[in-house]
């Protein structure tokens, strides 16, 4: 089968009266078709990731191959968990089949953002799980070649308080003043910048924990900026760190507490030492290295490994607190020593109370270890897809 063009998916669809509960069969069938991956004998498939309900067919691609992001946002309605957001009728998916591409300006610019589905979780004080919420997140995704791809959530815009109150435990005095800042609508990476696609960017992996799915660290901020220019230059799409005021507000998705989790964390929920607690929480597993990204829960927008893992540069030079900070949502590159710069999120050995939404971290721009890492971000939506 094709792997670039429609004329096959066309052809299998043309004269046929395919009823709508059968055209998700159908695109499983294509998705296998294209892959070579069939079903497990245990009834397993490594094609559909369960945590995050959704198919994950583009990971498993052979080398070499170019499926068109048009064909992909088509194959990726028909495979909607939620049957009302799929195709209902062949008609539906030749007219799409035969429909010129959007091209859009920036913003949405039209485009039809796919989603994904995923489950978020909160905890009591003493780490107990008391809800789950089943939600979904529009993305696109960027293709970095040889099946490396990046998945780009759209965060939405909105006002947030940035800072933490003076009654929540363990906090720093560097950690406020707390003000409301405005952050508008922009992209960040669903995780941590993987070793795999930290590879396809630089030609090199300088990371201690090897694994294609870990988080590539033993990066400084200045090989962070270099990997997002490089990024920028081969998909002539602005790609950069986010701003520390971005990366608070995508880190709490509309939350106040400690964690976007509640009050508390667990090793259930993040990797970080376990061998240390927050409030009421219970002491857990210290695994002693990173886990691969999107192992844990992720926040109501989205997004993985917000807390631990690896600590996550930001654009900001380092100030002392947040008087004077700008409240647009814009990196602070003003003022204070443009060679010390912001790290937020906490690391697998960190105490957990480094892991916090608000928790703030510093370190000179050429130094790395194996505990830093980032993640990217960009403004506005590729003029041509991913």
């Amino acid at each position: 089968m094709g792997t670039s063009g429609y004329a096959p998916l066309e052809q299998m669809m043309q004269g046929v009266a395919y009823p709508a509960s059968d055209l998700y069969s159908l695109a499983v069938t294509c998705i296998r078709l294209l892959t070579g991956c069939l079903p497990n004998a245990d009834g397993s498939d490594k094609l559909y990731n369960a945590l995050e309900g959704c198919w994950v067919w583009r990971e498993y691609l052979p080398k070499g191959s170019n499926v068109s992001s048009e064909l992909g946002a088509i194959l990726d309605k028909l495979l909607e968990t939620i049957a009302k957001n799929r195709y209902q009728s062949a008609a539906e998916v030749l007219k799409a089949l035969n429909s010129p591409p959007p091209l859009p300006q920036g913003g949405q610019g039209g485009l039809t953002l796919p989603t994904f589905q995923f489950t978020t979780f909160t905890v009591n004080t003493t780490g107990q799980v008391t809800n789950r919420t089943n939600k979904e997140a529009k993305y696109y995704r960027q293709n970095l070649g040889n099946g490396v791809f990046i998945d780009m959530v759209a965060i939405p815009e909105g006002k947030f308080q940035m800072g933490t109150p003076d009654s929540e435990p363990n906090r720093q005095s560097n950690e406020g003043p707390q003000r409301q800042v405005t952050v508008p609508s922009f992209y960040l990476a669903k995780y941590p910048i993987t070793q795999a696609q930290y590879q396809a960017i630089m030609g090199q992996n300088p990371s201690y924990f090897k694994g294609s799915d870990l988080p590539v660290e033993w990066v400084s901020w200045n090989d962070a900026v270099e990997f997002c220019q490089k990024l920028a230059q081969n998909t002539k799409q602005a790609y950069r760190l986010p701003s520390e005021a971005e990366w608070e507000y995508a880190c709490r998705a509309g939350t106040t507490t400690p964690f976007y989790f509640g009050d508390t964390i667990t090793t259930d929920l993040a990797n970080y030492n376990g061998d240390y607690t927050y409030g009421n929480g219970p002491k857990g597993e210290f695994r002693q290295k990173t886990t691969p990204v999107g192992s844990f829960p992720p926040n109501a927008f989205g997004l993985y490994d917000m807390h631990g893992n690896v600590w996550e540069w930001c654009q900001d030079v380092w100030h002392e607190n947040y008087d004077n900070a700008p409240t647009d949502g814009t990196a602070w590159e003003t003022g204070g020593n443009p060679n010390i710069r912001v790290l937020r999120g906490g690391s697998w050995d960190n105490n957990p109370r480094l892991c916090r939404s608000g928790r703030r971290n510093w370190d000179d721009w050429d130094y790395w270890n194996f505990n830093f890492g980032f993640r990217v971000a960009v403004s506005l939506l590729p003029v041509s897809g991913s």
